[in-house]
């Protein structure tokens, strides 16, 4: 089980965005590494084509998953989450900080 899942929010630790917090739009598991909404802009040269006009495009570019925390929902804090197991048997995500589990 990863730290971090699609629609979570982190913190960036390190990089020309450290400190910006955002939400993960896509997680690219096997490559370890994350795409986070409007963080890593770079820009891309693009052809015209039927539909699009072309020219100079901003998209977000993937960190790795390693220079991101997770942000905890309840205490707002970042947070290395710990895994527990409910008596149901399902693996959860618990907050350091304030013993919530993370949805």
């Amino acid at each position: 089980m990863l730290n971090i899942k699609k629609k979570d929010k982190v913190v960036v630790l390190a990089g020309k965005d450290k400190g910006k917090e955002g939400e993960v739009l896509k997680l690219l598991s096997e490559e370890n590494r994350v795409i986070v909404a409007k963080i890593n802009f770079v820009k891309r040269h693009t052809k015209p084509t039927q539909r699009d006009p072309g020219g100079i495009k901003e998209k977000e570019s993937p960190i790795s998953i390693s220079n991101v925390m997770l942000v905890c929902p309840k205490c707002n804090k970042p947070t290395r989450p710990k895994f527990d197991k409910l008596s149901d048997g399902k693996k959860v995500r618990i907050c350091r900080n304030c013993g919530e589990i993370i949805v």
